[in-house]
């Protein structure tokens, strides 16, 4: 004798109450780890492939010929590429994200909160951990504009901009109505990111693959948690 089908849940459509059994947090655990190996990949094909010469024309090209100690533009222009790079530091990023948690947290949206917490903490800990893997030499080509200490591939500016300030527009979906609006958000996000990280090789604290490299899995790293709020959260 064949067993009966099983019932639905209550309140929902049999199609719905399928997609409740999907394992959603193994997926996006399975896709994070994805992540870190093509990053890890990536990194190793930099060292040993041919960009290293991309590499060096691009920080090449930023300098005046002849004088690798002085960059092109303005007298004015590394002070204030500097102003820039500092919205991607570490102080900068973390007073964003407290302040955010703080205000999801006082319009009593936990959730939200937490997810913002996770997704910056976590993806500041996976490119550390990808740093000392890698452990690339910074530029030496040229005479660099501002002090680092740590390895740079992948550039934590870009990475960690990409994350926090993606996630932070992409919070705001929920509240700014209307396409336009929503795309002006991304648009300035984008920008912001996109600011931070070619103000790193114009400083000469990167290569220009690290900086592609942290854009891409700060961008990928900040749409796969927003997946993760959608499936986890609004979906309840």
């Amino acid at each position: 004798m064949e067993s009966p089908p099983p019932e639905p849940v209550a309140g929902l459509k049999p199609e719905a109450a399928a997609s409740r059994r999907i394992p959603w947090p193994i997926i996006a655990l399975a896709a994070l780890a994805l992540l870190l190996l093509g990053l890890f990949w990536f990194g190793h094909e930099i060292m040993e492939g041919d960009a290293a010469e991309l590499d060096r024309a691009i920080i090449l090209a930023l300098r005046v010929p002849g004088h690798p100690e002085q960059p092109i533009g303005p007298h004015w222009l590394p002070s204030a590429v500097r102003d820039v790079t500092a919205l991607g530091s570490t102080t900068v990023l973390t007073l964003v994200v407290i302040v955010t948690a703080s205000f999801l947290a006082l319009q009593r949206r936990f959730r939200s909160a937490l997810l913002v917490l996770a997704a910056t903490t976590l993806g500041a800990l996976a490119v550390t951990l990808i740093k000392v893997l890698i452990a690339r030499a910074r530029p030496d080509l040229v005479q660099q504009l501002m002090e680092e200490a740590s390895h740079s591939f992948p550039s934590g500016h870009a990475a960690n901009s990409a994350i926090v300030y993606l996630t932070l527009a992409t919070l705001l979906f929920p509240v700014v109505r209307g396409w336009r609006m929503r795309g002006f958000v991304l648009a300035v996000a984008m920008l912001l990111v996109g600011l931070i990280g070619v103000s790193r090789v114009y400083l000469g604290v990167h290569w220009p693959s690290d900086v592609l490299a942290g854009w891409a899995f700060g961008s990928c790293w900040a749409l796969l948690w927003w997946g993760i709020e959608l499936r986890l959260f609004k979906a309840r």
